[in-house]
């Protein structure tokens, strides 16, 4: 059984969606966790009545703290992480369940396959609504099985399920990266540098996208700044030492057919080695002539 953790910033009509979707799409008696960020929406009171376990702030927490705080009350040993504008397909946890069977070990990463309206909300195109309001689930449940995909190599976004065990051990999400962007690769190179050599996309795990623009952005009254991708981008470099292209392209294949487990080192070639010049240069403008530049900004 899995514990499904969700961060959600006002966004009560897609989050009930996305609810409803995973109760009458699951087999097994899974159990839901949502982080509400504010809740000005009426969010806590719905959560409340349906009788669903919570976390709250009364500020935008962003995803990193949100899923965090949602994932330490997780009961079960696979925590699975989505976003709240996600519908999940039928028998979602009897796919995961099966694969993580095969699998016969907790030391891995694996994630679904998003379907969306354009590629800006999914890998996979079938336009069955861009919101709650204008989605056609008949039309969707009918016909999604048709579009398809191989499973991919690489994942690094979600929905994604960890064992309960390899999150607690890297920390679950890493906080600076708020409100949202960068978590997921961060996440992803925590695991590789924990010994995860699984990083798998499963086709027929789907779920619909609406567009995770909910639980990024910010609030007038967060004492926080809202981290753009392009910062985002930045400070995994000097976190790192390599890009996150870089990562998703030669450490963990992003995108490429799954193959299994990966290589513990990535094949060298001119490609490569012109990559990591290129990062390096990059790591040091960033480091040490951006930020001189920048002084008065935070990353």
């Amino acid at each position: 059984m899995f514990s499904i953790i969700i961060p959600t910033l006002n966004n009560l009509n897609h989050l009930k969606l996305c609810i409803d979707s995973i109760k009458k799409n699951s087999v097994l008696n899974n159990e839901i966790i949502i982080h509400v960020s504010i809740g000005a929406d009426g969010t806590r009171e719905y959560l409340k009545e349906q009788n669903i376990n919570h976390t709250f702030t009364d500020y935008n927490a962003g995803i990193a703290e949100g899923a965090n705080s949602a994932a330490k009350k997780c009961k079960y040993d696979y925590i699975l992480y989505s976003h709240d504008d996600f519908y999940f397909c039928p028998n979602w946890d009897l796919i995961l369940k099966k694969e993580i069977e095969n699998i016969g070990h907790k030391n891995f990463y694996l994630s679904g396959t998003m379907v969306g309206a354009t590629t800006k909300e999914g890998i996979i195109i079938f336009d069955s609504g861009k919101s709650y309001q204008d989605f056609n689930e008949k039309k969707f449940l009918k016909d999604y099985k048709k579009y398809n995909i191989s499973d991919f190599q690489g994942s690094h976004w979600a929905p994604h399920v960890i064992h309960k065990d390899i999150w607690n051990s890297v920390g679950g999400f890493s906080l600076e990266f708020w409100p949202g962007a960068g978590t997921d690769p961060d996440l992803a190179m925590k695991l590789w540098k924990q010994g995860v050599r699984i990083f798998k996309g499963i086709n027929d795990f789907k779920v619909y996208h609406f567009g995770s623009v909910i639980s990024r952005k910010s609030e007038k009254n967060t004492k926080k700044k809202k981290w753009s991708g392009t910062k985002a981008s930045k400070m995994f470099l000097l976190k790192w030492g390599i890009s996150m292209k870089f990562f998703k392209k030669f450490i963990i294949l992003s995108n490429t057919k799954y193959l299994g487990e990966l290589p513990n080192k990535p094949k060298i070639n001119f490609k490569y080695i012109s990559s990591m010049f290129l990062n390096k240069i990059n790591y040091i403008y960033v480091k040490y002539i951006y930020k001189t530049f920048n002084r008065h900004k935070h990353l």
